[in-house]
């Protein structure tokens, strides 16, 4: 849809919206939701809120408005040149608010307070929460708030403090750091490659079982797509999870051939893995909003998550595949499973 100004429409002629007599500024927060996600059903997901509750917020903030700021009909939700101007003062609202925020964290005691840090469920999970004690001993007094989540958070909107990506976000006006790579591999366990042999090559895969993630900023739809082409999902697949803890689990006990990341064999199930091509490495990346960087515990959190995946120390975030049974060679720290916090299967060997 073409803006007023765009399509030539005179100031005097365009709408007056009532945005200075405004109050409630969770309805603002509701409508810039509905606008970003698409509709009134995404947005109460997003929201953690009823379809309805959501559709009660937006009638209340039109009637502040004094202005219809939505049409709805058989194919969805569409925002009214009124609404787009409404937009725009909103987001002017919402970014002066988070500002503030800003300001007033960076006013606290320097090394006390909370940190919000976003990351992937399976990075969070295996990788950053066994590691966090590391940051907790050097800086006791800050609260570590780990949110482990598929949903790729955006720090410009005060989601987060830091977040974690596995693709680069498209926000322009945050910080972005490359952290490394992740490398994706096939999985199986001992007990099932012993009971249903063990394939080399994808066309020998057809022939087995595929127990899967999908779930946001991995695409397993599409890599399924490219790499078994023409093959319907429920020829191969007999599970699928939207959380990588039970799909790793999952697999360490036999459902199945999985995909993990090349450091899924210190995470303590006896996992072996496929020389399969698989050719998927996904990009890691950190994004602060330029603001927070300045809040010392901030800036002290964002150092150490480089740090945490430096790839010159762990060979599994290097640009550059590195087979697991090499990380022997090349990683010179404490044991990996230790490093994971998985469990250790040294007795069990």
């Amino acid at each position: 849809m073409h803006s007023l100004a765009e399509r030539g429409v005179p100031q005097e002629e365009r709408p007056k919206i009532n945005i200075s007599g405004l109050s409630d500024w969770d309805a603002a927060r509701i409508f810039l939701e509905v606008v970003r996600c698409g509709s009134f059903r995404s947005a109460s997901e997003r929201l953690s809120l009823s379809i309805n509750a959501v559709r009660r917020r937006i009638d209340d903030f039109e009637r502040q408005t004094g202005t219809t700021l939505f049409t709805r009909d058989v194919h969805g939700t569409h925002l009214t040149d009124e609404g787009a101007l409404v937009v725009s003062a909103v987001e002017r609202m919402e970014a002066a608010a988070f500002d503030v925020l800003r300001t007033s964290d960076s006013t606290a005691n320097a090394l006390s307070g909370e940190v919000r840090v976003a990351v992937t469920e399976g990075l969070g999970t295996f990788w950053l929460a066994p590691r966090l004690v590391e940051f907790q001993q050097a800086y006791p007094k800050i609260l570590v708030d780990l949110h482990c989540a598929m949903r790729s958070a955006d720090v410009s909107r005060h989601e987060a403090d830091v977040a974690i990506h596995l693709s680069r976000p498209s926000a322009l006006d945050v910080k972005l750091v490359r952290l490394g790579r992740m490398h994706l591999m096939f999985w199986a366990s001992e007990k099932y490659l012993e009971k249903h042999g063990t394939p080399r090559s994808a066309l020998e895969l057809i022939k087995h079982r595929l127990v899967l993630q999908f779930a946001d900023q991995l695409a397993a739809k599409e890599t399924f797509e490219s790499f078994f082409p023409g093959v319907p999902e429920r020829d191969l697949l007999v599970m699928k999870t939207n959380v990588s803890s039970a799909n790793y689990w999952a697999v360490a006990n036999g459902a199945g051939i999985g995909v993990f990341p090349s450091y899924a064999i210190a995470l303590g199930g006896k996992l072996i893995p496929l020389e399969v091509e698989l050719n998927r490495p996904l990009d890691i990346w950190l994004s602060y909003h330029p603001g927070s960087g300045r809040i010392p515990r901030v800036r002290h959190m964002i150092d150490w998550l480089i740090e945490a995946f430096n790839p010159a120390r762990f060979p599994w975030f290097k640009e550059e595949f590195v087979h697991p049974h090499e990380f022997k060679d090349e990683y010179m720290g404490e044991p990996l499973t230790q490093l994971f916090g998985g469990f250790s299967t040294e007795e069990q060997r």
